[in-house]
């Protein structure tokens, strides 16, 4: 795909992931709803709402984890028209859905279908993008991320607000059908398949199952790799904890309303987006990847003990808040981009499966744990504690690579 027509498919991918987002957290939405909980039998059950978010998360981090090699050996295309299939489909089935058990069945298969998509869109953009452009490459389909809660948060509360909690499932898998068509106007004529180091010489439309092995026992002996996915458990702590319990912290320990919530729960997102944009424009400049993702996690620590520190004034307290958001933002184009600079292209997918699975899994304990949290000690101030302490473990780990990379 040649000239500026190339950087359409990151903003392809932007608009796969935004629409992912919204799958995943619509239901941190939900669990601040009296409606929600009443008709589900939850409320007052703090822990089991966040097993809904932590049952997602769980599945989508093995999902990632064992599936993510697809990306590698068939057509990331193909992976996508699938994910966005299904998971449309299972959204809309949730709209039915009257048992908790049911729901968070549900949300596991979500997880299933959702999981490869970071390792896939991380492979489409290392085959097309040389590695000088492949942080602001990622950043633009990164930008999904903090897009959508940005717009996420509002949207659901909005859609709850006038026509219920059910109609937002429907209305979230409504939207995959111009994203669908997004993807068909931009990959219709791109053969990302074909690219794949371990296809370059071969009439194949897959890669051998025992190359790709081989392959991946050479990453697997990699050390730096284990660094990073390590630094990558950190970084999405930091991000689930703030996914899931953000509105639950304004409406609970700040006492703002749910509507007035919904703009308070924008903001640390919106400023996510710029740590984002100033990240990869500042990281394919110097090409210090390791040092940007360290720094990046100890901005964000020393932002949530500023939250801890102010009493008094919810702007402060959502200003400090946002920064801490701004510093992980400026991270998460890097992770990826110091990922594809320690890691072999043949097995890109793989690597991204293991490195976003193994991240998210463990993330995955985040949610119920702050949850129980809530119940045990009657505020968030324990779970603020935690995702600061998980932010500056990330800062640390990542120390014996900057030199390197």
């Amino acid at each position: 795909m040649p000239g500026l027509r190339r950087w359409l498919v990151p903003l392809a991918l932007l608009a796969c992931v935004i629409l992912s987002f919204f799958d995943k957290i619509s239901i941190a939405v939900l669990i601040s709803s009296p409606a929600f909980q009443a008709d589900l039998g939850l409320t007052g059950e703090s822990t089991k709402l966040g097993l809904l978010m932590t049952g997602f998360l769980l599945s989508y981090g093995a999902s990632s984890m064992f599936l993510g090699f697809l990306g590698d050996i068939f057509s990331p295309r193909s992976c996508l028209y699938a994910m966005m299939f299904l998971t449309a489909a299972i959204m809309a089935i949730m709209g039915f859905v009257d048992d908790f058990g049911v729901l968070l069945g549900l949300r596991v298969l979500l997880g299933i279908a959702e999981g490869p998509m970071f390792a896939v869109a991380y492979t489409i953009v290392k085959r097309l993008f040389p590695p000088k452009e492949q942080a602001r490459a990622t950043m633009l389909w990164l930008l999904g991320t903090p897009i959508g809660a940005t717009l996420g948060f509002p949207f659901t509360i909005w859609v709850v607000d006038q026509f219920g909690w059910r109609a937002s499932f429907f209305a979230i898998a409504l939207l995959t059908i111009p994203v669908v068509l997004i993807v068909y106007l931009v990959f219709r004529n791109l053969d990302v398949t074909t690219r794949s180091p371990a296809l370059q010489h071969s009439d194949q439309s897959h890669v051998p199952l025992s190359t790709h092995r081989s392959a991946t026992t050479t990453l697997l002996k990699r050390w730096s790799f284990w660094s990073i996915c390590l630094f990558n458990v950190a970084f999405l702590a930091y991000l689930w904890g703030l996914n899931s319990w953000l509105p639950t912290y304004l409406v609970q320990d700040k006492g703002i309303d749910l509507d007035q919530a919904g703009m308070f729960s924008s903001l640390p997102f919106l400023a996510m987006l710029v740590g984002e944009v100033l990240g990869a424009i500042i990281s394919d400049r110097f090409d210090r990847r390791a040092l940007m993702c360290s720094i990046s996690m100890l901005g964000a620590g020393l932002g949530l003990a500023l939250v801890l520190s102010i009493e008094g004034s919810n702007w402060a307290m959502i200003a400090a808040m946002s920064f801490s958001a701004a510093m992980w933002g400026v991270g998460a184009p890097n992770v990826f981009a110091l990922l594809a600079k320690a890691t072999p292209s043949d097995v890109s997918a793989t690597a991204g499966g293991i490195f976003n699975g193994l991240g998210n899994f463990s993330g995955a304990l985040v949610p119920v744990l702050i949850g129980s949290l809530i119940v045990a000690t009657g505020n968030m101030t324990a779970g603020l504690m935690f995702m600061m302490a998980m932010a500056f473990l990330g800062a640390g780990v990542l120390l014996p690579l900057v030199r390197r990379y």
